[in-house]
């Protein structure tokens, strides 16, 4: 199996966030949980620019689909 191109760290700094292990933890932790019924692209916690990047590469089934695929989750995970 080919090694990912990206990592969740990453996608962070791609959506023009911090990126760092404590950057995320807090942002998971703020956002989280997200309802099960909202599609990731549609929380309100985007900027135009960020969910319109979400939903195209998720859509495209794109390089970043998998970590994006994997924050969705961690933020639907129950704390």
């Amino acid at each position: 199996m080919d090694q990912p191109i990206h990592r969740f760290h990453d996608l962070f700094a791609q959506l023009g966030l911090p990126n760092d292990a404590a950057a995320i933890a807090h942002f998971i932790e703020r956002h989280a949980p997200l309802a099960d019924d909202l599609a990731l692209a549609d929380a309100p916690f985007w900027s135009p620019a960020q969910a319109a990047f979400l939903r195209e590469e998720i859509l495209g089934d794109a390089d970043w689909a998998e970590l994006i695929d994997q924050l969705g989750a961690a933020l639907r995970a129950r704390r």
